[in-house]
């Protein structure tokens, strides 16, 4: 009784399962971290008044890291210690959270573009003259001397965006032994047909991190920046403007420090396990033949005599090996295409998951807090559950790669279709005086600066760079009171509110309301009816398609022979990260930037981020990119589902004359049963949907 409660307690808390949480835990840990980096991408190109472009070189950056490394880590590493080396990125990893928080430390106060001082005497009334403030128009719009910008800039730190830049690449290269290293562990100890299920509880897992990092996101983005060094009263600002500003950089150092703590676990666990399921076998020959991987009858490997010594490979070896390797990996037509199509299924991701956010708070007027917030307690769900519905499907129908094929192309199909229907329901542009719609009574000639001034603000000496939004009572945005011919305010921070205003009462009744408030207008009321359906194709759209994510992993780990897994997943890692990390944030951002219709200024002068954009243009590139994408997506997938039909034909028609062959061996051959049970429960198992 004792001896089995023993086994079944090993059994329980193997170092194999420790390994499986640490795994999951670290999962979860480099998720949270990149989730929140994404949520703050608007608050980082506030803070340092940079273009969507610029941003996308950032977001890009931790691909640039991996780009460094992932190569020599996923082929050396997988002959040296695994878990050492993971808990060695993570400390890595952490190093680069702290110094993306950085730049706060190290510039002054976040000082947000205004038309005008809002810091006033509390006491007094009647205060701001916006139309009759003494300023010339020449004054505000000349072009800064160049020295003096420079030296502006320098005292403001406009270039500790570097810090950030450093930051992310550092965290790229620490996040390089995770996914190639530990996959490959689970994979070479675990039972096959454990695998699948395995890789389940780790996706889901980790998908846990991003809906913690949107939250934590949402959270921090309501949070102003400077929270405990300037006195709040003083902001005329809130959450929903868009030159707020939220505590970006606390979230990074709460990340950092969780994945700091993750990496303990790694440096306690061994370099090599006895397979799953062995202890208890015994390590029983008919066994080993009977539970094969699956890769080796799916793809064969010239190259298996001796894999099952163990002998000492010193470096030089193995730096000889490697081109040859490489050759090897590439020759297979299967797993170059199943690179392609993720690849390019990547592209789109990334493009849509960096700039949905922005999306939301343009199409649909939502607060950059909220839309964050809605992507991490909807969307993020939805994925999980779509992980492991994936999972359960694969182990439940006992697929083989045939039938993951099937589910993983059906999935992009279904989420394809969601995509498209995205595009049919939007709101219309933002009314903004003479960016959007005309002022009243006046015709709207083209978007640019000029058509800001008006007959009804002309005397006013106006500001046309500046972006300090009011809200009439006639539904109306004004780029600044100024811009509204505002005569008058009383109030102070944001419960200021401006009076007598020329341009609001342009052909109105006389009795009309002629005052504004500081803010941009609410969306006319079918605009939160149209959001809501938008939410739900988008929750339903990610549950469809990622229950093709584990499938479509399965198909990948099954066309690769087992001594080239590491390899082939680093270099899945490097190619995807190359081509589908990197150029998405940076052309997404370039296209987006060409929409936009007013640009903030900086501190110095010169332009900065964007403030306002043409929504229709917007959703045309953004839906239009991300669904060309996915389309493209679709017909890789077909051409490789075809490819793996041929393969299926040539494997079975190898296996029937191998069983011809052994059955005239029989007498001769005391295995050749087990082989011949072998392979036709394989071609059952990879027919089988």
């Amino acid at each position: 009784m004792s001896v089995e409660s023993k086994k079944a307690r090993e059994a329980c808390c193997s170092k194999l399962k420790l390994f499986l949480v640490s795994l999951a835990f670290v999962y979860f840990a480099k998720a949270f971290g990149g989730a929140y980096m994404k949520s703050s991408i608007t608050q980082i190109e506030r803070r340092f008044d940079i273009p969507s472009s610029l941003i996308g070189v950032i977001d890009g950056s931790f691909e640039m890291g991996n780009l460094l490394v992932i190569a020599f880590v996923s082929y050396f590493g997988a002959k040296l210690h695994r878990p050492r080396l993971i808990g060695i990125g993570c400390l890595v990893m952490a190093t680069g959270s702290f110094i993306v928080a950085l730049p706060h430390f190290l510039q002054g106060p976040y000082k947000y573009e205004t038309s005008m001082s809002h810091n006033t005497q509390v006491n007094t009334t009647e205060n701001i003259l916006p139309c009759l403030s003494n300023h010339s128009l020449n004054e505000k719009d000349e072009i800064p001397d160049v020295e003096a910008m420079k030296a502006c800039e320098k005292a403001v730190g406009s270039s500790m965006w570097i810090y950030v830049f450093l930051g992310n690449m550092l965290r790229g290269i620490g996040e390089t032994p995770i996914m190639p290293l530990g996959i490959s562990y689970l994979d070479d100890f675990s039972k096959h047909e454990n695998t699948p299920f395995y890789l389940a509880c780790i996706h889901t897992t980790g998908i846990l991190g991003p809906m913690f990092g949107f939250m934590l996101g949402s959270f921090l983005a309501k949070t102003y920046v400077d929270i405990g060094f300037v006195n709040l009263d003083s902001i005329t600002i809130n959450y929903k403007d868009s030159r707020w500003v939220g505590a970006w950089w606390l979230g990074f150092i709460l990340t950092g420090t969780v994945i700091l703590l993750s990496s303990i676990p790694f440096f306690f666990l061994p370099k090599s396990l006895p397979k799953q399921g062995e202890e208890e076998e015994g390590g029983n020959k008919s066994t080993e033949l009977a539970s094969g991987p699956e890769q080796e009858s799916f793809l064969p490997d010239e190259t298996q005599d001796g894999g099952d010594k163990e002998k000492t490979v010193t470096f030089k070896e193995m730096a000889k090996d490697f081109v040859p390797s490489l050759k090897r990996l590439f020759r297979n037509s299967i797993y170059t295409m199943m690179i392609l199509t993720h690849l390019v299924a990547v592209n789109g991701f990334i493009g849509m998951i960096t700039f949905k956010p922005k999306f939301m708070e343009q199409i649909y007027g939502q607060a950059a807090s909220k839309a964050i917030f809605l992507i991490g307690i909807m969307n993020l769900p939805a994925v999980a559950l779509g992980i492991i519905t994936g999972g359960f499907i694969l182990k439940r129908f006992n697929l083989g790669v045939v039938g993951a094929a099937r589910v993983s192309i059906s999935a992009s199909l279904g989420a394809f279709s969601l995509l498209t229907l995205q595009g049919f329901f939007h709101c219309d542009n933002a009314e903004v005086a003479g960016l959007t719609v005309a002022y009243q009574g006046y015709q709207q000639v083209s978007y640019n600066y000029s058509t800001l001034l008006s007959p009804c603000n002309m005397g006013c000496s106006c500001s046309m760079k500046h972006w300090d939004p009011v809200c009439a009572y006639n539904g109306m945005t004004y780029a600044s009171p100024c811009l509204a011919g505002c005569q008058t305010s009383t109030g102070t921070g944001k419960a200021m509110v401006f009076h007598n205003c020329t341009c609001v009462g342009d052909f109105m009744t006389p009795a009309a309301n002629m005052s504004a408030v500081l803010g941009q207008c609410p969306r006319k009321s079918d605009c939160d009816y149209k959001f809501k359906i938008y939410m739900a194709l988008t929750v339903v759209g990610a549950f469809i398609s990622a229950c093709g994510g584990t499938p479509g992993y399965i198909v990948l780990l099954r066309s690769i022979q087992p001594d080239l897994k590491s390899l082939a997943l680093g270099m899945q890692t490097l190619i995807v990260r190359t081509l589908g990390g990197i150029p998405p944030p940076i052309y997404f951002g370039a296209l987006i930037d060409r929409t936009c219709l007013k640009w903030g200024t900086k501190q110095c002068g010169g332009r900065g981020a964007c403030r306002l954009y043409d929504s229709n243009a917007f959703r045309m590139t953004f839906l239009g990119l991300v669904t060309g994408l996915y389309f493209l997506t679709n017909v890789l997938w077909g051409i490789l589902y075809v490819k793996i039909i041929k393969r299926q034909k040539k494997l079975a028609l190898r296996n029937q004359a191998k069983d011809n062959e052994v059955e005239g061996n029989t007498q001769n051959n005391g295995h050749a049963n087990i082989s011949i049970s072998t392979n036709k429960e394989e071609d059952n198992k990879e027919s089988s949907i």
